[in-house]
This record gives structure tokens, sequence and C-alpha cells, in this order.
């Protein structure tokens, strides 16, 4: 239960929690269990830690590691020390983990084991201050240990005034092209996301409810999943990073009933759950989000995990909020499965041509949205900011369209899109209808360079282990779905596409090959 009255700010989550049940299990890691009384507790010495360390409202403190319940604990420190948390991907190379810390100007750097090395040569890198650096897991030669220095601070809450205006957690874009920018969201941002989440009821969760935290902390699903499980007295059973096999044997040992997962992980839970069949009679409900799903895919979990699934569309920069798609419109007899659902409460949401008008219903164009969960802006991008952000709306970079009926349809990001012979194409719509082919895994599909036609449709393929098929196959069957025009020419198979931590596909990646040495990178 979420305590509006009280909850004001992050930094009063954990002592709202701790007041009311203060004995209650707030996190589940591995064989390690917090009582929420103990999450306050802990936090509060974070922070008083942080403040020791000469750390003032607003400066950034850096998190490289896996999940685990003391980067939570982190997270609420830096919210009572007005501090701002910085998520660093985890699939980050040296320099541009370098980068995040010259970017942020972080002052404290908290490094989980699986990280030291590569946190290490990062730390060489950096060309500004280097930030003071604690082993957060997991001893090592020549950082403090987290847990001797988070116990040796006092234990009195410092209970800083908060503002609605203060930055609490710094996301940065996954970098799909150029470098990646700092995303600040506030407190205030947060205050809208619980108002219109967990106030319109979708987002709510029982006391105790056992929720998995499953995805990514560094990413906006992660962390929100974290943050909504303590605000209201769940009970976050958080996974030390995406692992299918070690997924659907916590689902049943811990009854989880609610989980968020990206299309990617679901697909990987339905392979590894026709090998090894799982129990999810305790699921109540899955959100998924952050890239586009499949209609057969999305079919085959309903069918397999027999709960109720609702999707979530949004970027970090409004704070993953924007629309959703609820349970009852995931009847295939509504014909809705392909849509990401209506505009959250507190949300207006436009999908507009180049010129900036608005399409009209049906009609494509750059989907823009309107809320006070809108990011106060990219950290230190004037610039950026504004370009993204105009009059108060936030452009996506998605293209989409508004049905008749108020739903949102993403065809994909614009700049993934396909011209070829004039015609617009969008790869997720193409990989939809590969992807219903029986022995297909896994699907991308790029735009290539065609001396004819400017841009030619390719797919990029992973089979099934044990299934085979060729590419004329998967060209037959395709056309058989879709406009001639948007069928693949060719088939390429590969053994995995490459993906950042939100499930997106890195379609520069696979593009580049292609492209190389060409002046334009479009037809």
């Amino acid at each position: 239960m979420f305590d509006f009255d009280r909850t004001t700010s992050i930094a009063a989550i954990t002592r709202v929690q701790a007041a009311d049940r203060p004995d209650a299990i707030a996190h589940v890691f591995k064989d390690r269990l917090t009582t929420f009384g103990e999450l306050d507790a802990r936090a509060t010495r974070v922070a008083n830690g942080l403040i020791a360390a000469g750390i003032r409202p607003g400066d950034r403190v850096a998190v490289y590691a896996a999940n685990s319940d003391r980067y939570v604990e982190v997270l609420f420190g830096c919210a009572k020390a007005r501090a701002v948390l910085v998520g660093v991907n985890a699939r980050l190379a040296p320099p541009e983990v370098a980068y995040v810390l010259d970017d942020s100007a972080a002052k404290l750097f908290f490094v989980g084991h699986h990280f030291h090395a590569t946190a290490a040569a990062a730390l060489g890198g950096v060309t500004g201050a280097a930030p003071l650096t604690f082993a957060l897991d997991g001893g090592h030669d020549s950082w403090p240990s987290y847990e001797d220095w988070q116990a040796a601070h006092d234990g009195t809450d410092p209970m800083l005034p908060v503002l609605p205006d203060d930055d609490v957690v710094q996301l940065y874009t996954s970098g799909t092209t150029g470098l990646p920018k700092g995303v600040q969201c506030t407190d205030g941002n947060y205050q809208a996301f619980f108002k219109y989440g967990i106030g319109a009821k979708w987002a709510a969760y029982d006391i105790g409810d056992p929720v998995m935290v499953a995805m990514p902390l560094f990413h906006v699903a992660g962390i929100n999943s974290a943050i909504l499980c303590v605000a209201q007295g769940a009970r976050s059973v958080i996974m030390e990073q995406v692992d299918p096999v070690e997924i659907l044997r916590t689902i049943p040992a811990q009854q989880i009933k609610h989980a968020f997962f990206v299309p990617a992980v679901i697909n990987f839970l339905l392979q590894v759950n026709a090998n090894m069949p799982a129990d999810f009679s305790s699921l109540e409900r899955v959100f998924y989000g952050a890239s586009p799903i499949a209609e057969d895919l999305l079919v085959a979990a309903q069918a397999t995990m027999g709960c109720s699934f609702t999707q979530l569309y949004g970027m970090t920069e409004s704070l993953g909020a924007g629309t959703y798609l609820p349970p009852e419109a995931h009847d295939p007899a509504r014909g809705k499965l392909r849509s990401c659902g209506i505009p959250w409460p507190g949300f207006e949401i436009e999908c507009r041509r180049d010129d900036g008008s608005v399409c009209d219903v049906g009609e494509v164009g750059e989907i823009t949205m309107r809320s006070t969960t809108v990011m106060k802006g990219y950290w230190n991008r004037p610039d950026a900011t504004a370009e993204t952000v105009r009059d108060g709306w936030l452009y996506t970079g998605d293209a989409g369209f508004m049905d008749e009926e108020g739903f949102l349809y993403i065809h994909d990001r614009v700049k993934d899109m396909i011209v070829s012979g004039g015609e617009n194409i969008y790869p997720a719509e193409v990989e939809n209808a590969v992807f219903g082919h029986p022995a297909i895994a896994d699907v991308a599909v790029i735009g290539i360079p065609d001396d004819k036609w400017g841009e030619a449709v390719k797919a990029l393929v992973v089979v099934k282990p044990g299934a085979s098929v060729t590419a004329d196959e998967v060209i037959a069957f395709t056309r058989e779905r879709i406009a001639a025009y948007k069928v693949p020419k060719s088939v390429d198979f590969i053994t995995e596409l490459p993906r950042n931590p939100s499930g997106k596909v890195l379609r520069r990646e696979l593009r580049e090959p292609f492209w190389s040495g060409r002046e334009r990178r479009v037809g």
C-alpha cells in the first residue's frame, strides 16, 4: 500500500515502510533477507557516509554492478543525502565507463565484484577527478569495503529537506547512436509517476506481494520495479542477472505474483521452458515493454504462463511512463495485440508529422508525449534537451499511429525505418511476420544498400535448436503474411542478435558491415 500523504519523496519511502512494518521482508537476494527496518537503517548509514565524504545535494554517486539488495539501499541512501544515483550500464567497456564517470562528475563510485577489472581500467581513463571507489560486494586489494564503510556511520536519519526539482536518478540512454546522454529524473517526476501509476491501480501491489525484480537496475524498468516494490510494502525478489533458468526456478520457489520482462527475456523463458517446464501458477501479472513484441510470441506467452499481461510503453526520458495495454485488451478477439495501449492518466500523446502538425487517425508520425513525468533534461546537454523536449512535448523518435479508439501502435524507431523504392518499411512489422515461422527463435530486420531501390530488406535470423529452415522458406512464409514490398529480399542466419540491456536490437551493429565505406547510411 502506498501512503500518498506520508510518502512525499523518494527519501521518505523507507522511513514510511520501516515505521509501518519494520519486521516484514523488503528484499530477498539469493539467501539474504532484509527487513524494511534494516533497509531504512542501512540507507540512513549510507546517507551519513556520503555526507561525511563531502557529498552535497546534487552531487553524483555512480554504481557499476549487477542487481543486488545493496544496489537498492545505495539508491535510498543517496535520496536521503539529496545525492543523485548514476546507474552505469554493466555492459559498457572501460572507455565507456570512464566517459560516464567524467560526464556525470561522480564523486563516489561503488563497484560490484563482477566488474572490478573493468572498473579499474575505466578509472585509469578518467580525465577529471577520480571518484572515491568502494567494493560494493566482495573484497578488493585497494578499494575499501562498502559493507564496512556503511556500518561505520551514524544511524540517525539526516532528514534533509527535499525539493521536487531535485534530481534523484541519472540514467544514461543506451547510446545506440552517438554518446549516451544522462537523463535527469527528479523527485517530482517520481511523485507524478506514483500518482499516475499506483493511483490508477494498474501498478498497485498488495503489502507483502512477492515481486520479481529481474531487469537491470541501471535501466528505468529495473529501477522503477525496485522503487515501486519498496514504496508499497511488497517483497522484492531481486535477481542478480537475467538468467532464464534461474528465473524459472525462482518463480515457483518464491511464489512470485508480479514480474516485468522485456520481450527478449520472455522469448528466452519460453524457449527454456519448452525443455524444462516451470510452474507459473503463482503468477498473477506479467508486465512487458521496452521494445516491440511479436504477436505470436505474446500469444504463446499468455498460453504458457496463464496469467494476465500488461504492456508498458515509455522512454527513460518519460521515466518509463507513457501508455499501457491493459489485460482485457490482450484478448486476441479485440485485435489490439499489436498496440502498446492507451495513455496513462496525466499523459497527452500525439503522433506528429515532420512539420509538427498532428496526424490523422491511422496516419504514421513521430510519437510525442507530455506529462509531469518527463525528464528535467539531459545532464549538461542543453542543445540535446531542446531538440528532444519542445514546448513541454517529448519527441520520442518512435514512429506510430493512433486508432479510432485511442490505442497507440508503434511501428519502430523513426531512424530505423527502411525506405525501399519510395515505400516506408518498419522493421518491427516485418519481424513480427517472420517470427511466426515455427523454426525461428529470433529475428532482426535491417535495410541494406540496393542500387535499384535505395535500400533492400534483409532479415537476420536465429534458428531454434534442432530446427532447420532455408532462406527461401523464410521468404515464402513471410510473403503470405505481409505486402510483397515489405518481404525480405535476403535472409542471413546468425547465432545471436546483439541487444542492449533493455532488450533493443542493436541494428547499427547489424547494419555496419553492409554500409561500411559509404558516405550515406540510408538509401
